[in-house]
């Protein structure tokens, strides 16, 4: 509290000090209402604002013929008129745009792999060939797609484009798909397989440069790079011998993620801080195939195993994680979205649907 102070002189008040100090004590009474206000505890704290999930995928029509569908936060667009046959694999959001990696089939019935770009198609073959595009990842103006295409001789033949431009990842006489792709810094990653032999073996493409994740006595596969720091995730399976055993390499020193009494592969990767987590799937004791994310080796069942189901793809954001795949519903499979565990159908289960990617902004 101010103290008003009266200087007295021949015991006389000084009225132009006492009307200045009643105006100070006045502006500080104002201030002290006005600062009450800002701090108010009871005014209201906007709330966060929600992320946008989006989700990749297909759906089949009344025709029988599969849709390329992008759901944002559970509303459906389609991609594609219906009229052929379509897939997509990958979705990615830079800023405001929304990049979706597939294919769809042309008038000679051959798979044209496209880069959609906020609904708009791009073709990235010219469809004298099967192709497909699996996989889309932006870093600042350039745009990477990795998939694959088909060759004179009817083999196919891993791809990365770049802005559209095609780079083939393989010159063997075997088979390569590239299935995932990753940027970081100047350093492009591309995950797929290639087969020198056989055996058809996991491969961790480096700026172009191939290197072998197995030693190639059995075959493996993979299915999805993540880069954090200096350290590379891939994440695959590799046979045992008689089951698929999902792994996850890390710097190229394999991690299993089952014990492979089971079949089971690992479909997706994803690292936030110090928490590695990967999507995959595991056949259970009936036959049936159970969705799962590991967090760190330990496994989470997405489904209770009681009808087939299958994820994709997860994505993690602060504290919340997201999965895509799809559950069999007795008639049809479901496209789902998991989030911390809790499914969201995303189709109505009339038609059989999948979810393949997710990407959460």
């Amino acid at each position: 509290m101010i103290a008003l102070q009266c200087h007295i002189h021949n015991n006389k008040i000084n009225k132009a000090e006492m009307k200045t100090s009643l105006l100070l004590l006045a502006s500080f009474f104002l201030l002290a209402i006005g600062c009450k206000k800002h701090n108010d505890s009871n005014t209201p704290t906007p709330p966060p604002k929600n992320p946008d999930i989006y989700v990749a995928g297909t759906e089949y029509n009344s025709s029988n013929i599969t849709v390329a569908k992008l759901w944002k936060n559970g509303m459906a667009q389609s991609l594609t008129d219906g009229s052929k046959n379509a897939t997509v694999s990958s979705v990615y959001v830079s800023g405001s745009d929304i990049y979706v990696a597939g294919s769809e089939n042309n008038s000679s019935n051959y798979a044209v792999a496209k880069l959609w770009k906020n609904g708009t198609a791009q073709s990235l073959t010219d469809g004298t060939k099967n192709a497909e595009a699996m996989s889309v990842y932006v870093s600042g103006s350039d745009v990477y797609v990795a998939g694959y295409e088909y060759n004179n001789v009817n083999k196919s033949v891993a791809r990365l484009w770049k802005n559209g431009i095609a780079q083939s990842l393989t010159a063997g006489p075997g088979e390569s798909i590239a299935r995932s792709v990753f940027v970081s810094g100047s350093n492009v990653y591309v995950t797929g397989n290639d087969d020198p032999g056989p055996p058809f073996l996991a491969i961790l493409w480096k700026n172009g440069l191939g290197q072998r994740l197995t030693d190639g006595t059995y075959n493996s596969e993979a299915h999805a790079v993540y880069v954090s720091g200096s350290d590379v995730y891939v994440a695959g399976a590799e046979i045992n011998g008689s089951n698929r055993v999902a792994k996850l390499w890390k710097n190229d020193i394999p991690q299993p993620l089952t014990d492979g009494s089971m079949d089971a592969y690992a479909s997706s990767v994803y690292v936030s801080g110090n928490d590695v987590y990967v999507a995959g799937n595991e056949y259970n004791n009936t036959g049936k195939l159970v969705a799962k994310v590991w967090k760190n080796g330990l496994a989470q069942p997405l489904t209770d195993g009681a009808n087939a189901a299958r994820v994709n793809s997860v994505y993690v954001s602060g504290s919340d994680v997201y999965a895509a795949g799809n559950e069999y519903n007795g008639s049809n499979n479901v496209a789902k979205l998991w989030k911390n565990g809790t499914a969201q159908p995303l189709t109505d289960g009339s038609k059989d649907a999948i979810a393949r990617s997710v990407f959460v902004k």
